[in-house]
């Protein structure tokens, strides 16, 4: 995703998928067009609930690992092996690797886009902001999470912006509870998005994940009363609010995975995976 005269970004060079050792253990899906539907539950045991942790602590890490080489003049391709190598050092597989034809270990979304940024010989330069979404697959289970990292140093609309995108989170993950229905996390994240303008990206939500990488339950960033999922403890799922600061209307590029605002108007994500508790919810995806 190099960037164009008005500084806008424009399609890069995507190199070929990163290998993984063969005693690494793949998803279902991987060699197929898509993965098989899900007939399991978004309810799981004490003990699977262990293993994704294990993984999502993983993702985490490796999170953490790119985080640390996000400067002016990195390329998001480099990103993408850092993350890469991490967790195949780890005996995790990436799980966006092969996932519908996807061809990264990671996702890494730069200003404009929204998610499912491919990465590539982007130049991260002072001022941006790079969203790294990375899910592991151990022990037959997922754990996803993403954080949006400031380059350098950033205009204070869009520090706040970043800032303000994790909050929503936090209150996201406050708003869980059993015996309420999913609606109330985007009721809540919603509302407080309001209060500075910020479009609410809603076509993209969180998701059912741990057998599945997604499963097929929806969790909404927006007041969405169709969405009457009740929450049971036990119940595995993530929240990822997406916000901008303009639209939250979308394109998407030619590769049918690249989503940016229309407007092109900067946005932030931030994700965690979560298990609800009798208490709330406790978070999966810490290092």
């Amino acid at each position: 995703m190099p960037k164009d005269s008005i500084g806008h970004l424009i399609p890069g060079t995507v190199s070929s998928p990163r290998s993984v050792p063969s005693h690494i253990v793949r998803p279902e899906y991987i060699g197929k067009t898509g993965p098989s539907p899900f007939t399991g539950s978004d309810v799981y045991s004490l003990e699977k609930i262990e293993l994704i942790r294990e993984s999502g602590s993983i993702a985490a890490r490796a999170i953490a690992a790119v985080g640390a080489a996000i400067v002016p003049g990195v390329t998001t391709e480099e990103l993408d092996r850092i993350g890469h190598d991490y967790m195949v050092a780890h005996d995790a597989y990436p799980s966006t690797l092969g996932y519908r034809g996807y061809p990264k270990s990671l996702c890494s979304s730069v200003n404009e886009v929204i998610c499912h940024g491919i990465p590539d010989n982007t130049v991260l330069e002072n001022g941006d902001i790079v969203n790294i979404d990375i899910t592991a697959f151990k022990n037959g289970v997922h754990g996803d999470t993403n954080v949006t990292f400031v380059v350098g140093e950033a205009s204070e609309e869009v520090t706040l912006l970043v800032e303000r995108t994790r909050e929503a989170l936090v209150r996201g993950i406050k708003a869980v509870a059993p015996g309420r229905q999913v609606n109330v996390i985007g009721r809540t994240i919603e509302s407080y998005a309001k209060r500075f303008n910020y479009g609410v990206i809603r076509d993209y939500t969180g998701h059912g994940v741990g057998e599945a990488f997604h499963s097929g339950l929806i969790i909404p960033h927006y007041d969405a009363p169709q969405y009457d999922t009740v929450m049971e403890v036990g119940m595995v799922f993530t929240i990822e609010p997406m916000l901008t600061l303009g639209t939250s209307d979308w394109d998407i590029w030619d590769d049918d995975w690249t989503v940016l605002t229309r407007d092109r108007s900067i946005t932030a994500q931030f994700e965690h995976t979560l298990v609800v508790t009798e208490r709330g919810a406790e978070i999966l995806t810490l290092p």
